[in-house]
């Protein structure tokens, strides 16, 4: 049980890890709300899916793979620069490794893994990448959001001390601490940017495919770049004092940045669009009568 308190606001919670039991098999509340989360982006991609040109069941297909994928990704990224819990004696510890039950994911490992995944599937199914990836963006942010508060139920992920009226109070390996609700901020952060990257589609606002994921790249890199700094739990470099998701997060807003402006710099036509070249393919189908 977890007691968590933001004493300037007046607030406190009394956190059980465990959602319910089986016997001695229990179900975290973690896993429950990214399941949650997961289930909420997947219908929220589907819904907006024509939107992009991309059809519902192609998406769904791709879950299959990207789900599993982007699990694995995150625990090798936490593993390969966390490795001293896992390296024992000269080797792996591989029972350690597939332990997962007490943390050890990596959002920026499940995102590199992620994107590969979505490049071969749109190969095999011969759609556009960068039309996919977009769609996959908003899914991802969803499940940011929620996930973040699978760490609030685990009084984790969060910053150092702090006495602003916001600060969250927790017991710590240290004592008692007041701290930066850190989660709050990247789930708020996230959200902001969920809703920019919305308006952007309904609008009309989207000139070329992939134009939403490097916005993503750009508005979720500089906004963990800023909160990284924050947090105590970060993974290091290997023996270095530079922060991984600090470094990866900045370097990964300019890069982004600079293809973004490169691209818009040319022009680019909405007509060239995924989904306006889809379009005449699929009507010529239809009036030969061919399924699709």
């Amino acid at each position: 049980m977890n007691t968590v308190t933001f004493p300037g606001l007046g607030l406190e919670f009394h956190l059980n890890r465990v959602a319910f039991s089986f016997g001695d098999f229990h179900i975290y509340w973690y896993g429950v709300i990214i399941t949650l989360g997961c289930v909420l982006a997947a219908v929220f991609c589907v819904k907006i899916s024509g939107q992009i040109g991309i059809k519902g069941d192609d998406f769904l297909d791709m879950l299959f793979f990207v789900l599993p994928g982007g699990i694995i990704g995150a625990r090798i990224y936490y593993i390969l620069f966390n490795p001293g819990l896992y390296v024992k004696e000269g080797g792996l510890d591989l029972k350690a490794c597939l332990n997962v039950h007490n943390g050890g994911l990596a959002i920026y490992g499940g995102v590199i893994a992620g994107t590969l995944i979505v490049f071969l599937v749109a190969r095999y199914k011969k759609i556009s990448f960068p039309a996919l990836v977009d769609l996959c963006t908003y899914g991802l942010l969803i499940g940011q959001i929620a996930g973040r508060w699978g760490n609030f139920v685990n009084a984790e992920a969060h910053g150092g001390e702090t006495d602003l009226p916001w600060r969250m109070g927790l017991e710590t390996a240290q004592g008692y601490m007041e701290v930066h609700p850190t989660f709050l901020y990247e789930s708020l952060w996230n959200l902001g940017c969920l809703i920019l990257l919305v308006v952007i589609l309904k609008k009309g606002l989207r000139r070329f495919d992939g134009m939403i994921f490097l916005l993503y790249l750009v508005c979720y890199g500089f906004g963990r770049g800023l909160i990284e700094g924050l947090r105590t739990d970060s993974l290091y470099f290997f023996s270095t004092a530079l922060r991984v998701s600090q470094l990866l997060g900045f370097a990964s807003c300019i890069l982004a940045l600079g293809l973004l402006l490169w691209k818009l710099k040319q022009h680019p036509d909405p007509a060239d669009l995924y989904m306006h070249r889809i379009q005449p393919a699929e009507e010529a189908k239809e009036e030969h009568g061919e399924e699709i």
